[in-house]
């Protein structure tokens, strides 16, 4: 607070008509605090609020940077590119000050989507010898509370940031955790990890206006945007709603710079089939556009094998969803068909998946060559007298199956579309498949039901994604 003298003329004070000037206070968002890591090697917004007009004054490592509130008592400073490190001290000086001794610098990812990546270290494999060996000071982890809002909110209250202890990291996202150790073992940088998720929900609440608005196959959903988020009978925000998840728990944290996003969802969208890649590219080209990085790094998981019930073929339609998504640039998918468990819809194995999407983001963003980051991906198919070749992308040290038998779950059909087994044998880093019934076979599919748990991969131990080709 600032100083205020008091004087007193003839028995009249002036401390009441300063009072009114007197009570300004700075205040930040939630997510800029003690413990926090910014984004290295790239331009650093901070910002807050106070009175209209107060200078604001930001200063750490040798820079000192200001701006004032502006008639809303709004203000941001954007510091210079940090080099990755920590903990180092940072000063915000306006109406009151606040003071940072923890503050680490290094690569900051947005963790997000539904209960897969909402799911905690406790609840993954091995949950005690993973929170005893949790001594990373250097990760840090902040949990943004389930908040559906109707309008966009420009603050959310949250619990801090926290260094990952054996005491702490119990609650952190799992497949968070994991992608943030691996690439912090790999990096040797400070890793900063947003945990914005929320179990069961659909992809529609958590997507930003311009992300309907930019694809055509959605306009039904961007022409009612007004009328979004609807309210429950109680008349509470329905967080299923789209904008709601937006509103409340993705634009709080903008412009809090990022190096990229993980995803993990799509269970509650099952059913979709294609349009669910339509809905993929939305929430991305919305979240590029709303923290103005056109070529922000997104990666997904791509679900794992379940026992849904109804449909057998629903879930194979959404990982083709999935897989299609990566024609959007700078996107990538873990697969996850080897690591699933057909009877939970949440696979205990965090720590391979996690590890799965750190592989894209240090081939793609962090420059490591010669990397083996994807497993086998369809490329194309020929048909060779009563058999069809397959050829793959991410190939990597060459095709092989995690059983050593022939690879498994795929499926041939004639001109008549009629699916039946087939037998399949890898030939270089072709599958060559051919049924004894299909004289003249049109058509493949693999990994094509909700319970496939195939045996394709490369040697490097990554999983061929399940797929459909032909006729």
């Amino acid at each position: 607070m600032k100083k205020i003298f008091q004087f007193t003329v003839a028995g009249f004070s002036l401390l009441a008509l300063l009072s009114s000037t007197s009570l300004a206070e700075l205040k930040l968002p939630s997510i800029i605090g003690e413990g926090m890591v910014l984004q290295r090697d790239q331009q650093v917004p901070i910002w807050g609020w106070d009175d209209a007009g107060t200078e604001v004054q930001v200063s750490i490592e040798g820079q000192k940077v200001s701006a004032k509130a502006d008639a809303e008592g709004r203000w941001l400073v954007n510091l210079k590119p940090l080099k990755a490190g920590g903990p180092y001290a940072m000063t915000i000086a306006g109406s009151s000050e606040a003071a940072f001794k923890n503050v680490a610098v290094g690569e900051v990812w947005l963790c997000s989507g539904q209960s897969n990546m909402e799911w905690t270290v406790n609840s993954s494999d091995n949950p005690q010898e993973e929170k005893a060996a949790a001594n990373y000071p250097m990760i840090r982890h902040i949990k943004i509370p389930h908040v559906p809002m109707a309008t966009p909110q420009d603050n959310v209250a949250s619990g801090g940031w926290q260094e990952t202890t054996p005491e702490t990291v119990g609650n952190f996202t799992g497949v968070g955790f994991f992608f943030g150790r691996h690439l912090h073992n790999e990096l040797n940088v400070p890793i900063g990890l947003i945990g914005s998720n929320w179990g069961g929900t659909r992809i529609e609440p958590w997507t930003p206006p311009v992300g309907f608005k930019h694809v055509p196959a959605l306009k039904s959903i961007a022409d009612k945007l007004d009328e979004y988020p609807q309210k429950k009978a109680d008349g509470g925000i329905n967080h299923q709603s789209p904008l709601a998840l937006y509103n409340g728990m993705i634009a709080p944290l903008v412009p809090y710079k990022i190096r990229g996003a993980i995803w993990y969802q799509g269970e509650s969208n099952r059913g979709e089939g294609m349009l669910y890649f339509e809905k993929m590219k939305a929430l991305i080209v919305g979240w590029r556009s709303i923290w103005n990085d056109s070529e922000m790094p997104f990666y997904f998981v791509q679900l794992a094998p379940f026992t849904y019930g109804g449909s057998e073929t629903s879930l194979a339609d959404i990982w083709e969803a999935q897989t299609e998504t990566l024609s959007v640039p700078n996107t990538g998918m873990a697969v996850t068909v080897d690591i699933g468990n057909i009877k939970d819809i949440h696979p205990r194995n965090k720590q391979d998946v996690g590890k799965r999407l750190a592989l894209w983001a240090l081939a793609k963003d962090y420059g490591k060559k010669d990397l083996v980051y994807s497993g086998p991906l369809y490329k194309s198919m020929k048909v060779v007298d009563a058999a069809i070749r397959l050829e793959f992308n991410h190939v990597g040290d060459g095709l092989t199956t995690r059983d050593g038998k022939a690879p498994s779950h795929f499926q041939v059909a004639g001109a008549d579309g009629n699916y039946v087994e087939a037998q399949a044998k890898i030939d270089g880093n072709s599958v060559v498949v051919h049924a004894d019934s299909v004289k003249n076979p049109k058509s493949v599919r693999y990994a094509w039901h909700q319970l496939a748990e195939p045996n394709l991969s490369n040697k490097n131990g990554l999983p061929a994604s399940p797929f459909r080709a032909g006729e």
